[in-house]
């Protein structure tokens, strides 16, 4: 899962990237908009990679003019003059180290604006495109957005998935679903026990 997704924006951080939303907008609406995400998580997965610029991001040492002529060197001609620019503006107000969680709140009105929703999908073994094919048609008519699947793998699953959508959690995991059922075994729920062996194959099909 990229960085900035696990961030949780605050106000301060919706500001800043509704700031650059409003910008990235003004200079080529949404081929600009999106570019500019896809740069502010190149730039993230940089700090992730690289310790030293992961530190160059958070450090409260480096004066103001120091960093922003480090920004220039390290940026320049290589992002676009308004990423460029916005990084600037945070080393200057001392918010460079919140990337992340100004990229979430970013990102967040990216999703919005077009009306999409990021959707994590975790499998025991990897989703073919037809189960997303057909769990991102579901997911369009229940939701009512455009579903953006991100598929990841969980070896620690026994079959059937796992659903992220958005902040909410959809556990259909085959492991869930048996524990569920040694639960209404134990209180005695057993009305309930055929449609949870029902949706054990169910989840079980779609691993």
């Amino acid at each position: 899962m990229p960085a900035h997704r696990k961030a949780q924006p605050d106000a301060v951080a919706r500001v800043y990237a509704a700031s650059l939303f409003e910008i990235a907008e003004a200079i080529g609406g949404q081929a600009a908009i999106e570019s500019t995400m896809g740069e502010l998580e190149e730039i993230l997965e940089l700090a992730r990679q690289d310790a030293s610029f992961g530190e160059f991001l958070a450090s409260q040492i480096l004066s103001s003019d120091d960093r922003a002529t480090s920004l220039e060197t390290i940026f320049r001609g290589r992002a676009s003059d308004h990423v460029v620019n916005f990084l600037k503006v945070l080393s200057d107000k001392g918010r460079l180290a919140h990337l992340a969680v100004i990229a979430a709140a970013y990102d967040a009105l990216v999703q919005k604006h077009f009306g999409r929703i990021e959707v994590d999908v975790y499998t025991a073994s990897p989703a073919s495109e037809e189960l997303l094919g057909s769990l991102r048609d579901r997911l369009r008519g229940i939701l009512n957005k455009e579903p953006v699947l991100h598929a990841y793998v969980d070896e620690s699953m026994i079959g059937g998935l796992r659903l992220r959508i958005g902040d909410e959690l959809v556990d259909a995991s085959v492991a869930t679903q048996l524990r569920k059922m040694r639960e209404e075994l134990k209180t005695g729920a057993a009305s309930n026990l055929r449609t949870r062996v029902d949706e054990l194959f169910e989840g079980d099909d779609a691993s």
